[in-house]
C-alpha cells in the first residue's frame, strides 16, 4: 500500500512539474490604424413555413393536445406585464459571391405590440471573415406576411467592419 502511495505522488509531482516551470508564448504586437469599411446590404428574408417550397422548417415541435394550444417560444423581456418584448437573433451567412465564408451577426428586441408595418432597427454585434468584428444595424420593413405565419421581410443592412 505504501509504495502504491509513493508511486501516486510521484506521477502527481510530475504531471505538476511541467506547468509550473513551462512557459506560455504569447506576443504583444501593437495595432496599426485600420481602414474602417462600410457594407451596405438590401435584401428579402422569406421565411415561409407553408407549401411545397417552403424555407423554413420546424425542427422540433412540442407534444401538444387541444388543451395545451403552444406554439413556438418566446422571451418576455418587459417589467410591465401588459407589454411584450421578443428578442430576434440571426446569423446571415454568406456561401458564394465575394463575401463567400463571411457572416455577421444580428441580435435584438422590440415590441411585439408595435405596428407591423413600422420600420424596426436591429444591431449588428458581430461577424466573421470579410465581417470580422462587424458593428452596425439593420433596418427591418415587413414586406408580406398571412395568417398562417409565413413572411417576407426587407432587410436593410450598414456594416461597419475591417
Amino acid at each position: 500500500m505504501e509504495n502504491q502511495m509513493i508511486f501516486a505522488w510521484a506521477i502527481i509531482f510530475c504531471l505538476a512539474v511541467a506547468p509550473v516551470h513551462g512557459q506560455f508564448y504569447s506576443r504583444t504586437v501593437k495595432a496599426g490604424p485600420r481602414m474602417e469599411k462600410i457594407t451596405r446590404l438590401h435584401f428579402f428574408f422569406h421565411d415561409i413555413r407553408s407549401g411545397e417550397n417552403a424555407t423554413a422548417i420546424p425542427i422540433a415541435s412540442p407534444n401538444t393536445t387541444q388543451d395545451t394550444p403552444t406554439y413556438g417560444l418566446y422571451l418576455d423581456l418587459s417589467r410591465e406585464r401588459t407589454q411584450f418584448t421578443a428578442i430576434f437573433y440571426a446569423d446571415f451567412a454568406f456561401t458564394t459571391g465575394r463575401f463567400n465564408g463571411s457572416s455577421f451577426s444580428l441580435f435584438s428586441r422590440f415590441s411585439a405590440e408595435d405596428d407591423p408595418s413600422t420600420i424596426r432597427e436591429m444591431a449588428i454585434v458581430g461577424g466573421r471573415g470579410a465581417f470580422r468584428m462587424a458593428t452596425g444595424f439593420a433596418l427591418l420593413r415587413p414586406v408580406w406576411s398571412n395568417t398562417i405565419g409565413d413572411a417576407i421581410v426587407e432587410f436593410n443592412v450598414t456594416l461597419y467592419h475591417y
